[in-house]
């Protein structure tokens, strides 16, 4: 009998050490569901996966702000968010982002952070049966993607940031700069859920002003760079694009013929200004990604429910100038700024680059 309890007794030490050893280490996906007081323990590691959908200026920058804020957060409370060993890029690939997930998953990271609405429904999929929590970026209509019930209660583990973006205000910009435009080229890729709705909301408005819209899409770099080939062919007054990332790959290969056609070129984002569009409109997304550190911050070491975060969404009225352009479509920059100032929060002024520095 005395054998016996103290084979017990062991067992149960045995098993007390093996539960403060997984304590500590905070490193499975187990770990989400832990107390918050085991969680804030100084020292503990945080898998963090980042998961990109494309290169791209404005998926860059988002990036680099997800992973600076993290290092930031880490520092100041003591604990460490692993996500070096753990930051993919898809390359717009479906294949490739359901292996990155698999990877994710068999590493048991304890949170992911997809960038872009195609990436965040692929690691939802397959992370559905699963309990790890997902924090999106740069997701255009999260409810119409079917990703969030709501953007006050996602539901779920999921939730995120938003970079929706207002094309009822671009459209004003386009016709503040030419009132008397008559013709709009919608350039995107009908691959993307996120560009669906502004270009249906601009068909809309353009319909109701009963001015002409000329449609082109493309799926790869070639054939964005054909379709706006067909729109300068078109003669069109000015191109719309909205948070589209293909566009956004392409940009940087057509914005030249599109400005010596004497076409402006008005775009969701400042990276696409960045590139060389006339015009971004939209959020800062730097912003944008510090704001969604923060929310995986909260979750991870606060043990906030995602299902019950509502989604965040930034100010919407940032136009961003490419100055480079302006003077190639021949037109005086000051006149310009006084035409769009009553239609955004604030103007930007920028120059052609690849990458923000």
């Amino acid at each position: 009998m005395k054998k016996l309890a103290a084979k017990k007794f062991a067992g149960l030490m045995i098993t007390a050490l093996a539960a403060m050893s997984l304590a500590a280490c905070g490193g499975s996906s187990s770990s989400s569901s832990a107390p918050a007081e085991t969680k804030t323990a100084e020292g503990t590691v945080y898998k963090v996966g980042i998961v990109q959908y494309v290169d791209d200026a404005s998926l860059n920058q988002i990036q680099d702000n997800i992973q600076k804020e993290l290092d930031a957060k880490g520092a100041e409370l003591g604990v460490t968010f692993d996500y070096a060993d753990y930051t993919f890029n898809g390359q717009a690939d479906g294949t490739v982002l359901n292996q990155i997930a698999s990877e994710l998953i068999a590493d048991e990271v304890d949170i992911i952070i997809p960038i872009a609405t195609p990436t965040v429904q692929i690691m939802q999929a397959a992370t559905e049966d699963l309990d790890i929590p997902i924090v999106f970026s740069a997701v255009s209509d999260p409810v119409g993607a079917g990703l969030a019930e709501s953007m006050d209660a996602p539901g779920g583990k999921i939730t995120g940031t938003s970079d929706m973006l207002n094309t009822e205000s671009l459209m004003n910009l386009i016709f503040a700069a030419n009132p008397d435009a008559d013709s709009i080229g919608l350039l995107y890729s009908k691959s993307e859920s996120a560009s669906e709705q502004p270009i249906a909301d601009a068909k809309a408005i353009l319909d109701k002003m009963n001015v002409k819209y000329v449609e082109k899409t493309g799926t790869t770099v070639d054939e964005v760079s054909t379709a706006a080939d067909a729109l300068i062919a078109e003669d069109v007054d000015a191109i719309f694009t909205p948070t589209d990332n293909t566009v956004m790959t392409a940009e940087l290969a057509i914005y030249e013929k599109i400005a010596n056609a004497g076409i402006l070129h008005y775009a969701g984002a400042d990276s696409f200004a960045l590139n060389g569009a006339f015009c971004g409109y939209g959020v800062n997304y730097a912003d944008l990604g510090t704001a969604t550190a923060d929310m995986a911050v909260e979750i991870l070491v606060n043990g906030a429910d995602p299902a019950t975060m509502p989604v965040q969404t930034f100010d919407n009225g940032i136009a961003t100038i490419n100055t480079d352009v302006c003077t190639t479509l021949g037109l005086d920059l000051e006149t310009i700024k006084s035409a769009f100032a009553e239609h955004c929060s604030s103007i930007v002024e920028i120059t052609t680059a690849e990458s923000f520095e």
